[in-house]
């Protein structure tokens, strides 16, 4: 980190995190454990390929029919949910077959909780590291070599439905309750214990990324936190991680804030040395474009890459 970065940047930090494809994974592919579930309930006659592209065709129905896990129409999202399961394995019942309703509600289970995902390797340590950093924030050179942060606030922004907090704290972390929604939700106090101050879900906020309303209810739920506090909004920088170019880097970029790519897939792996945890690398876009283009982002190969991490001056 060059010394004109730590000298003209803000003190504190708004890190945010998408969660799916970013903190946590699905422990085998989704199809598979649909299969695997569907087996104990005596269905049969679909392969993991096919019961994949069924999943895929449901899913994008539903979400069509549908948007944002139904709240427009007052679904809620284990009936939204429990509408993709049942389409999914509708072309491979027999004649007078169903799908059986606990089959359903197992699903709905494993994938509420630490059954049906698993956390990346590198996000735990990262969490601890910041708890030390908390730890030790009276003495700036100890906190220097942890975390270059005074203060840091995590928040997930997210396009999953309310589950997503329950897996998070399944998985291992300490979710607060504040979120877009009640006043009684809003106006929790934050214990700063907690790994992760609050979620801002799409179900809530009515956009998914990458519209900027999700960035926006992020720095409001900020602002929200830091109600009681002495320090303020604009003394943070806000950066948000997360592994889609177009909802993560370009939405969070489109929305004013700094943004970085994670690589949980490896296709950015030739573009880091030995020795760097960070890089720049261009990208192709092409979803939903008229013509192909290029752009340029800052990636991380895992979480410690944050820590060399600094906003542009």
């Amino acid at each position: 980190m060059r010394a004109s970065q730590r000298l003209t940047r803000k003190k504190n930090l708004l890190l945010s995190f998408d969660a799916f494809g970013t903190l946590f994974t699905p422990k085998a592919p989704v199809a598979t454990q649909y299969g695997d579930v569907a087996k104990m309930y005596g269905l049969a006659g679909f392969t993991d390929n096919e019961l994949n592209d069924s999943f895929k065709r449901a899913f994008k129905i539903e979400s069509k029919l549908h948007p944002n896990y139904g709240k427009a129409v007052g679904l809620n999202a284990q009936m939204w949910w429990a509408n993709v399961i049942s389409n999914t394995f509708k072309p491979f019942l027999k004649k007078n077959e169903f799908v059986p309703k606990p089959l359903i509600s197992d699903l709905l289970t494993r994938f509420s909780t630490d059954k049906g995902y698993h956390i990346y390797p590198d996000v735990l340590p990262f969490f601890k590291m910041l708890r030390n950093s908390k730890k030790n924030s009276s003495g700036a050179a100890d906190r220097q070599n942890l975390w270059p942060w005074e203060r840091t606030v995590v928040g997930v922004v997210t396009n999953l439905d309310d589950r997503a907090s329950g897996v998070l704290t399944a998985l291992g972390l300490s979710v607060g309750p504040r979120k877009i929604g009640s006043s009684a939700e809003r106006s929790t106090k934050v214990n700063v214990d907690e790994d992760i101050s609050f979620v801002v879900l799409s179900y809530d906020v009515g956009y998914e990324k990458p519209n900027r309303q999700m960035f926006d209810a992020a720095t409001q739920l900020l602002k929200e936190t830091l109600a009681e506090d002495s320090e303020n909004a604009e003394s943070f920088e806000m950066l948000h991680v997360g592994d889609e170019i177009e909802k993560d880097y370009l939405g969070a970029k489109n929305a004013g804030w700094n943004a970085l790519m994670i690589d949980r897939t490896g296709c950015f792996k030739d573009s880091f040395t030995a020795k760097e945890s960070i890089t720049s690398v261009e990208v192709r876009l092409s979803g939903g474009r008229a013509v192909d283009s290029t752009t340029k982002v800052q990636a991380i190969k895992d979480l410690q890459g944050l820590r060399a991490w600094a906003p542009e001056t």
